[in-house]
């Protein structure tokens, strides 16, 4: 049993069951899936300040912060006690075209030469991490929510801005790797 949960699952096994968690949530009481409104439950709870934003009744809202939690929960035991001992496997073009960037390391999941905390205080990460981080945080306020509220509730509800900020994901992704991303990377 251990080996199937650490192998990776095919699409067409882990594509339904997200899917799945769509009507779940709409039947065990109507509740909508998505991960950036978390962010908001904590803030109100947390932070007794005079702000209408968060002025509301997060209590009602408490399971969506037990369902992030879960997802902590579940990405720590992965990487601690299911994790690949094995070097990423990537392709050798790929390995080719990372190494024109100075990008070699590819024993953990993610190249130390882009996400560390030395490679924090240099121009490249400072853009990856922290610029980043706030474009992300930005975009998700703007477009009303994440990419799993919009792309796998909203389309799932029909709703047309959801399809639209779907849209605007995708292309915005496709314009960073192939466009700004290799620059970034040069630095």
């Amino acid at each position: 049993m251990l080996e199937i949960i650490k192998e990776p699952w095919p699409w067409y096994v882990a594509g339904p069951l997200i899917g799945l968690t769509v009507p779940i949530l709409l039947i065990i009481g109507n509740k909508s899936f998505g991960i950036s409104s978390s962010l908001r439950h904590i803030c109100a709870a947390c932070i007794p300040a005079n702000i209408s934003f968060f002025k509301y009744d997060w209590k009602k809202e408490s399971w969506n912060l037990f369902f992030v939690f879960g997802i902590f929960l579940g990405g720590v035991i992965a990487a601690y006690f299911l994790a690949n001992p094995n070097p990423v496997e990537i392709t050798p073009q790929l390995s080719e075209q990372l190494a024109s960037y100075s990008i070699t390391d590819h024993s953990g999941l993610l190249p130390k030469e882009l996400f560390s905390w030395e490679s924090l205080f240099t121009l490249r990460g400072f853009i990856m991490i922290v610029v980043g981080g706030f474009l992300v945080g930005f975009g998700t306020r703007y477009a009303g929510g994440c990419t799993s509220g919009h792309a796998i509730m909203g389309i799932s509800n029909l709703q047309w801005p959801s399809l639209v900020a779907t849209i605007c994901f995708m292309i915005g992704g496709f314009i960073m790797a192939n466009l700004i991303l290799p620059y970034i990377l040069a630095l």
